[in-house]
């Protein structure tokens, strides 16, 4: 999953497929928030940084038809099983502008290192009108500066401020430690969809009974 000029997911992807397959209540928590932001529709919805195609279930099963890019080619070897897929920069799309009814990205955020680059290319391929859903860690709860360790109390800390990739974690056995994460405050991530043209529709945070650490979007390309 996700997509940078190194493919850092591809020494762990097989790894990866069996941890978010077995993702359990976070997983379907995840895909409801997907779910419930898209909404029902037809023709393509392209899954930006795709992964391993875990999250391709989610727009099938509402009628469209998930499309898959991803630069890590490990990750793809298991994604070809559950959606078309192409090799690719999230932040530089194989795909023809205004072409595409939808597209989502999905716990990507953070793993690609100018995500307002891959905003602009979801502007880009959208249609007027076209949605565009994102879902993925809360920034405000969810990184390096957070410490989750007495939950559910969340210690955050000054290093909230920095944007720059980081391999700390409060969770030793999870992706970031393998893989580092790079920051994106809230503001951040709602300044750069707005400049790429997108007009956010409806915000979600979600949490099994807490601090909400999944936080997404509805957007729409302007008309």
């Amino acid at each position: 999953m996700g997509a940078t000029s190194t493919p850092a997911y591809d020494a762990h992807a097989d790894w990866y497929e069996g941890f978010i397959s077995g993702g359990g209540d976070y997983l379907r928590r995840v895909h409801a928030t997907v779910a419930d932001l898209l909404g029902t529709g037809a023709g393509p919805c392209l899954d930006i940084c795709c992964g391993t195609g875990t999250h391709a279930s989610v727009p099938g099963d509402l009628g469209w038809t998930p499309l898959g890019v991803d630069l890590s080619g490990g990750q793809l070897r298991h994604a070809r099983g559950r959606l078309p897929v192409a090799r690719g920069d999230a932040s530089a799309l194989p795909i023809a502008a205004a072409s595409l009814p939808a597209a989502m990205c999905v716990l990507s955020s953070t793993d690609v290192p100018d995500y307002p680059a891959v905003l602009r290319e979801v502007g880009r391929v959208l249609r007027p009108g076209g949605r565009f859903v994102h879902v993925g860690v809360h920034p405000c709860f969810v990184g390096a500066f957070a410490d989750w360790g007495r939950h559910p109390s969340v210690v955050v800390d000054e290093r909230y401020a920095d944007r720059s990739r980081s391999f700390d974690s409060w969770n030793t056995e999870g992706v970031r430690v393998r893989v580092g994460a790079w920051h994106v405050p809230l503001a951040d991530l709602l300044n750069a969809t707005v400049a790429a043209g997108l007009r956010p529709v409806r915000f979600v945070e979600a949490s099994s009974g807490g601090v909400p650490d999944l936080f997404g979007f509805l957007a729409e390309r302007h008309r």
